[in-house]
């Protein structure tokens, strides 16, 4: 059991949490890239602790500067690290994304290529992902939900984490990693691709506009009432859905 309840009643709060934010974000909402699921698994792999226009400019550059991914696998290390100098920590990134992709070769008989992840269960293919050197569990989903596949893995960011914690549906002390199996439980697994990503969306957004890490905005959010972290501040209780 998360915190805040039962798993029924974590679950019925998330299903409301999701409506109110979604009519509050306008959802569906658009996604913003569609990649190939390589392109996209070297993408997020740049993003790590990086901000979104560092990791984008290092992404253009490496792309820009190979012509193939089988390019970059095979290119002096230290080229590497200079193209992907805008992104934080390029002397770790460059290696391990050469790594990455040795390691998808090796495992794929040299094809440099993940649509065949299509095809698999989205747990057998967040497992296969995440057997790959710095891969876990937000960057197999976002691979798996980001690219052109559209499939049905959540990410859990850590503006969609604090918010989750805020609004109890997770414990304080579960980290970002575990998070992830735990959030996921608590959609419908009936679920399409688009309403999982405006899920994750709809929550990072809300972290990004509201509900920040110092002085969160509690009078402008719309799930106030499901909050104890936020009903603590303004000193009301929050909305107790375990009946429902």
């Amino acid at each position: 059991m998360a915190a805040g309840g039962s798993d029924d009643a974590l679950r019925a709060k998330a299903l409301v949490m999701h409506e109110r934010l979604c009519a509050e974000y306008r959802c569906p909402i658009p996604y913003f890239a569609s990649l190939d699921p390589l392109s996209e698994l070297i993408s997020s792999l740049l993003s790590h602790r990086t901000k979104n226009a560092d990791s984008s400019r290092a992404f253009r550059t490496l792309r820009a500067r190979f012509d193939t991914w089988e390019a970059v696998r095979d290119a002096p290390t230290a080229e590497v690290q200079e193209a992907v100098a805008a992104a934080t920590w390029p002397e770790q990134k460059a290696p391990r994304l050469q790594a990455v992709l040795r390691g998808i070769g090796e495992r794929r008989g040299g094809d440099l290529s993940l649509d065949f992840l299509g095809d698999m269960p989205v747990p057998e293919a967040r497992a296969w992902l995440q057997a790959l050197p710095g891969v876990g569990p937000k960057t197999s989903a976002a691979v798996l939900l980001f690219s052109r596949l559209r499939r049905p893995a959540l990410p859990v960011d850590s503006h969609h984490h604090r918010v989750a914690q805020r609004l109890g549906l997770i414990p304080a002390n579960v980290d970002v990693g575990p998070a992830h199996a735990l959030l996921e439980a608590q959609l419908p697994t009936d679920w399409d691709a688009q309403t999982v990503y405006d899920n994750h969306e709809a929550l990072m957004l809300h972290g990004q506009r509201v509900c920040f890490f110092r002085g969160p905005a509690c009078h402008k959010c719309v799930v106030l009432d499901l909050c104890p972290t936020g009903q603590a501040r303004v000193g009301q209780p929050a909305l107790d859905l375990s009946a429902e």
